[in-house]
């Protein structure tokens, strides 16, 4: 796969914008913070909602960082993620990387297909057999559906993490996979890599737009 064109350095230049304002919001509130008549609450609102936007946005752009060195699809893979979560479709997505997985999944049903959202679309649609499972992507190719993966017992008690989350987290700690969630509840976009869970901005079309900083 020829990674040239990738150029990942105009949302970089973004990001840094982003945080520079949140830290000039932050010292000005400083400067004002001895003035009676200066309520911070609102600035402090400000700063947090400037805060998770800046956190979806870079995990935007290290969900691409990281999957750009093992798919060409992470284009389609953006607009699938996009779509399911605009229609709230649950879908549970391994990309292989480096470490063999075999020995972590129980295998579903072989695809051997050409990836595009709207096969990954249909897999996920509610009703479908293969729906419930995770589907395994090694480069540009989906190699099966229906997998079922190993849970993570790091999150056992927690209530609001089902199992979809507790699946992506589970194959995300015991190998260097990336798996890419999307919540049938809430339609968030999360992505877990080494056992970790990260936001993915989705919603008004931000994937789209920050897709096309990077191209």
């Amino acid at each position: 796969m020829n990674h040239a064109n990738c150029d990942f350095s105009p949302m970089k230049q973004t990001l840094k914008e982003d945080i520079r304002q949140v830290i000039t919001t932050l010292q000005n509130s400083l400067e004002t913070i001895d003035q009676e008549n200066d309520c911070l609450l609102g600035d402090f609102e400000k700063i947090k909602n400037r805060f998770a936007y800046i956190e979806m946005k870079a995990a935007t752009f290290y969900l691409n960082c990281y999957l750009s060195p093992f798919t060409d699809k992470y284009p389609e893979l953006s607009i699938c993620l996009q779509n399911m979560s605009d229609r709230r479709h649950g879908g549970l997505i391994v990309i292989q990387r480096k470490d063999s997985l075999e020995s972590l999944i129980h295998p579903g049903i072989a695809i051997g297909a050409e990836l595009s959202h709207s096969l990954l679309e249909s897999i996920f649609f509610p009703g479908n057999p293969l729906h419930d499972g995770a589907v395994m992507v090694s480069f540009n190719q989906i190699v099966s559906a229906a997998n079922v993966l190993p849970l993570s017992n790091k999150f056992t008690g927690d209530k609001k993490l089902g199992t979809r989350h507790r699946a992506a987290l589970g194959l995300t700690e015991r190998s260097d996979a990336l798996v890419l969630v999307v919540s049938e509840e809430t339609g968030r976009v999360s992505f877990a890599l080494n056992g970790e869970l990260y936001p993915i901005a989705t919603h008004g079309g931000s994937i789209d737009s920050l897709l096309k900083n990077l191209q």
